[in-house]
C-alpha cells in the first residue's frame, strides 16, 4: 500500500488557508481551521501555548520520531499610528519591501472583531499632484492606507474602532490557471502547510503504517523568527522544516521541482539527513534541485538555535517572487508531495 496524494484536495485547502487572513501575531482564524481540517481526518490534535497546532501518527518504531513542520503565519503590518488625514501609517510584519505591498487591498482588523477595507498607498500616489510620484522612497514614512471610508481625521477614524496595534493583512489574489500555475500571495508557507495537512489526512485515511511516529507541526510564528523551537517532543531525532525554495539570479531552484536546501543564513543543513532527501528522490525519479537560499531562516533552524538536539533538514516546493505576489506551479507541488510521502515512509538516516 502507498500513501495516496490528491492535488485537487491539497489545493482545495491552500484556496481556504490563503483566504484566512493570518499575519504573525494574528493567527487564531487559520489556526482553528488548521485544527478542524486535522481532526476532520480522525486525527488527535495538542495546541500549544503559543498557538501551533500538533497532531501525531504513531509509527513502528515509537521511541525514535520525526518532526516535520509547515508554518501558516504570513507577512502583514500593524497600525502604527492614525495620521491627521485619518489614514494609516503601518509598520512591518515579517521581512519584505514595502514596493511589495504598494497598491494592495487590505483588511484593518479592529479589536472588536470588525474588518474594514483599505488600500495600501504611497502618500505621494497622485501623479498630478506630487511630481515625486514615481521616485519618492518606499518606506513607513510615505506608505499609508487610504481606508474604504468616509473619514477626514483623527477623530473620524477612532471612531470606526481602528486603534494603534490592529493587525492589518493583505488580500491574498489567489489564481489557479489553466496550465498548472498557482498566484498569490502566503504560499510562503500555505502551499507546503496544504500539502502536509493533505500528507496527515492521507496517512490516516489509508492505514498505511509508517516506520516511526511522526509528529505533524502547524507553527504560527515562523515570518518573526520564533515558530516551532517549542514543545518538539523528547523523541524528535529528525526535525523537518518543510517550507519553500527560493528563486532567483544564481539559484537553482525552480516552480516544477522539489527545492532541497543545503544551506542558508542560518549555516548548512545537516549533511546525512539532507542527503538521505536526494538520495530517496534520485531512487524515486523526483524532479527535485539542490540550493543554498542566501537571505533565508526556518523553523527548524530556530529549533536547532533553541538547542534541540536534532537532525534537521529543509525542502519544499518553489515559490518564485518571494514574499511579494508569489508564484508555484502544480508540477513543484506534486514533486514536494511525492518527497513527503518517500521521507515518512523510509528509515531514518544513517549519518
Amino acid at each position: 500500500m502507498t500513501i495516496p496524494f490528491d492535488l485537487e484536495r491539497s489545493i482545495r485547502i491552500l484556496d481556504q488557508l490563503v483566504h484566512t487572513p493570518s499575519p504573525s501575531g494574528y493567527t487564531m482564524d487559520v489556526m482553528r481551521k488548521v485544527a478542524g481540517i486535522l481532526e476532520e481526518a480522525g486525527l488527535d490534535i495538542q495546541t500549544t501555548n503559543k498557538g501551533a497546532v500538533i497532531a501525531s501518527i504513531k509509527g513502528e518504531d515509537d521511541s525514535r520520531h520525526r518532526l516535520i513542520t509547515a508554518h501558516v503565519d504570513t507577512l502583514g503590518g500593524i497600525v502604527k499610528e492614525v495620521k491627521p488625514s485619518g489614514r494609516l501609517k503601518l509598520d512591518k510584519i515579517g521581512g519584505f519591501n514595502w514596493n511589495a505591498a504598494e497598491g494592495e487591498y487590505c483588511l484593518v482588523h479592529t479589536a472588536d472583531g470588525r474588518k474594514i477595507r483599505g488600500t495600501i498607498l504611497m502618500h505621494q500616489t497622485t501623479v498630478h499632484v506630487y511630481r515625486d510620484a514615481g521616485t519618492a522612497e518606499r518606506s513607513s514614512d510615505n506608505i499609508e492606507v487610504r481606508l474604504d471610508e468616509k473619514v477626514m481625521n483623527v477623530e473620524e477614524t477612532r471612531k470606526l474602532g481602528i486603534e494603534v496595534g490592529d493587525f492589518v493583512s493583505f488580500d491574498p489574489r489567489f489564481e489557479r490557471t489553466d496550465n498548472g500555475f498557482i498566484k498569490s500571495r502566503h504560499l510562503d508557507d500555505k502551499a507546503s502547510t496544504a500539502l502536509l495537512l493533505e500528507l496527515a489526512a492521507s496517512i490516516a485515511g489509508s492505514g498505511e503504517k509508517l516506520p516511526h511516529t511522526v509528529h505533524f507541526y502547524i507553527s504560527n510564528n515562523e515570518e518573526i523568527g520564533f515558530g516551532g523551537n517549542a514543545s518538539v517532543p523528547d523523541e524528535t531525532v529528525e526535525y523537518i522544516a518543510f517550507d519553500m525554495g527560493a528563486i532567483g539570479d544564481g539559484q537553482s531552484s525552480d516552480e516544477y521541482t522539489v527545492s532541497i536546501c543545503v544551506k542558508d543564513s542560518s549555516g548548512p543543513y545537516h549533511y546525512g539527513l539532507t542527503r538521505h532527501l536526494a538520495d530517496l528522490c534520485k531512487r524515486d525519479g523526483i524532479p527535485h534541485k539542490l540550493d543554498i537560499y542566501p537571505y533565508y531562516g526556518s523553523d527548524a533552524s530556530a529549533a536547532i538555535r533553541a538547542g534541540y538536539d536534532v537532525k534537521h533538514a529543509l525542502f519544499g516546493p518553489g515559490i518564485e517572487s518571494s514574499h511579494a505576489l508569489e508564484r508555484t506551479h502544480t508540477e513543484s507541488m506534486e514533486a514536494a508531495a511525492r518527497l513527503l510521502r518517500a521521507y515518512v515512509m523510509s528509515p531514518l538516516s544513517e549519518d
